[in-house]
């Protein structure tokens, strides 16, 4: 496939795009040849993981006063980018993945924490999300699940509709409530070790696309120290952090399924006009669909540079992360990543016709088309649009 990074990789150093082509390599040489696999038996993606392990690539982001690689998010975007386009499912575990140690990262400032980044970058160890709530409508800033104190140990019990690699995970990040008597957004997030645990599978994981991210639904029972509450509030972290990176990484893992669409059907087109000896009919159609993949990447990767220079602020871009208006377009590119992905795999299945319908061929885009609708999911587009809607209200468009 046509490598169109060359350019966009000029903001980088020379040590990250080294780790992105490392990257590129994984997902060419293990998590391609094994994605079939993955899909099929809707499995954890472990030749992928191991291998990112093996290259030190889970604890990326992790400070190089602490041991990482002090990885920015756009070098992260482009390793999920690279992955989505060989293998969905491993791209968005890596996402997700990333996605908690930001957390840590950006709001774990004391020791323990600071230890645990340590740990992180020695066992590269994995981390899941439990964030969605049985009886809250699906709302991540919502939490019936409270903490209960008994001297100086805590307990949690959360029903965890959707948690994503739980089996697989070393720790697992959690949303609760700060204590019984706390509002429901009055929450915090909890790093616990699975050792600390008790697990009830609640649901099964047979589903349409994203197989391999073995979503099952959990009741996690934990008992855990205080130290291991994040110091920041969850408003803060949801908000600064596990938003914006959510729909930046989850973004660019959708342009990579999106991108290896359109290979897919660029190869195809171009196979049929050389048995033709002329330019095929659908070549129109592939002009149209590339039109759609070069807006969503630039959307996708100009929201991480954006997102880069806030960070690297002297105040971490604190007012900004936290305005109205950098929510709204956080959210504005939430939702046109997961739209514009369907939008173009479906595009490319309609140039590749009943070649790629077919699960069998080097044109199929089977996976993709599957893997693509579940994006428009994850925080479901009507509540964000919902949400949305009174935000606007206090929105500053630069046209006015």
């Amino acid at each position: 496939m046509t490598n169109n990074n060359t350019a966009a990789y000029s903001g980088l150093s020379g040590s990250a795009q080294a780790r992105i082509e490392i990257v590129r390599g994984i997902a060419r040489d293990v998590a391609g040849p094994a994605a079939q696999s993955v899909d099929k038996d809707a499995r954890y993606p472990v030749e992928t993981m191991n291998a990112l392990k093996e290259a030190k690539l889970l604890s990326a982001y992790v400070p190089e006063s602490l041991g990482g690689f002090g990885a920015s998010i756009m070098e992260l975007g482009y390793m999920c980018e690279a992955l989505g386009q060989r293998c969905a499912s491993s791209a968005m575990v890596f996402a997700m993945h990333q996605i908690q140690v930001a957390c840590m990262v950006r709001h774990g400032t004391t020791p323990f924490f600071q230890d645990y980044m340590k740990n992180i970058v020695r066992d590269q160890r994995v981390i899941a999300s439990v964030t969605s709530e049985a009886g809250v409508g699906g709302s991540v800033r919502t939490s019936i699940c409270p903490i209960e104190r008994k001297g100086d140990q805590c307990s949690i019990r959360k029903e965890g509709t959707v948690v994503s690699y739980c089996e697989d995970a070393d720790d697992l990040l959690i949303t609760v409530r700060r204590n019984a008597e706390a509002a429901s957004n009055d929450q915090a997030l909890v790093l616990v070790n699975r050792s600390q645990c008790e697990f009830q599978v609640l649901s099964s994981w047979d589903v349409m696309g994203m197989r391999g991210t073995c979503s099952l639904g959990y009741v996690v029972n934990a008992r855990f120290g205080e130290e291991q509450i994040v110091p920041d509030g969850f408003g803060d972290i949801n908000a600064r952090t596990m938003v914006p990176w959510a729909h930046i990484l989850w973004g660019s893992l959708w342009l990579g399924i999106a991108t290896d669409a359109v290979a897919r059907a660029r190869a195809f087109v171009k196979d049929t006009g050389r048995k033709m000896g002329g330019t095929p009919p659908t070549a129109t159609r592939l002009s149209e669909v590339s039109m759609q993949l070069q807006l969503m990447r630039v959307q996708v990767r100009e929201r991480a540079r954006y997102y880069n220079h806030l960070v690297s602020q002297p105040d971490g871009g604190r007012g900004e992360l936290s305005s109205v208006d950098f929510a709204v377009q956080s959210n504005h590119l939430k939702l046109s990543a997961s739209e514009l992905v369907a939008d173009i795999c479906t595009q490319a299945l309609r140039i590749t016709g009943t070649t790629g319908y077919r699960n069998d061929s080097p044109y199929s885009v089977t996976r993709h088309l599957r893997d693509a609708h579940s994006a428009a999911l994850m925080i479901g587009n009507e509540r964000i649009h919902a949400g949305n809607g009174p935000l606007h209200m206090m929105y500053r468009d630069e046209a006015l």
